[in-house]
């Protein structure tokens, strides 16, 4: 069973920049994705990036497109996400994910498609 354990969250002025760490345990990756979902309050979590660990090819949903980049650094098994321009809608309780990609746009059944997900780190985003 894999391990996630997030890191990196705090409070920020809206435009600031955070970056989000992801340390996972050992894990076969090459089969899933892993990635973030955030969930603001009063409202269900949603996906909003992925990198897939076979190819490292990338998914990123709308609203964070441009303002936000999804990495990893194999040799640690940790996925970073770089946050630039942010805005107040992004408070969230940022949590790191594995499954399928489809997972990351199943809406509320969402938890289908996971195999772990980690305990969350919060993003306050002052105006």
């Amino acid at each position: 069973e894999v391990q996630l354990v997030e890191s990196g969250g705090g409070l920020v002025q809206a435009g600031g920049s955070l970056r989000l760490s992801c340390a996972a345990s050992t894990f076969n990756f090459d089969d899933y994705v892993i990635g973030w979902f955030r969930q603001a309050p009063g409202k269900e979590p949603e996906g909003i990036s992925y990198i897939s660990g076979s190819d490292n090819s990338t998914y990123y949903e709308n609203s964070v497109k441009g303002r936000f980049t999804i990495s990893s650094d194999n040799a640690k098994n940790t996925v970073y996400l770089q946050m630039n321009k942010l805005k107040p809608e992004d408070t969230a309780t940022y949590y790191c994910a594995v499954g399928l990609p489809v997972g990351w746009y199943s809406g509320s059944y969402y938890d289908r498609y996971l195999e772990a997900w980690g305990q969350g780190t919060l993003v306050l985003v002052s105006s």
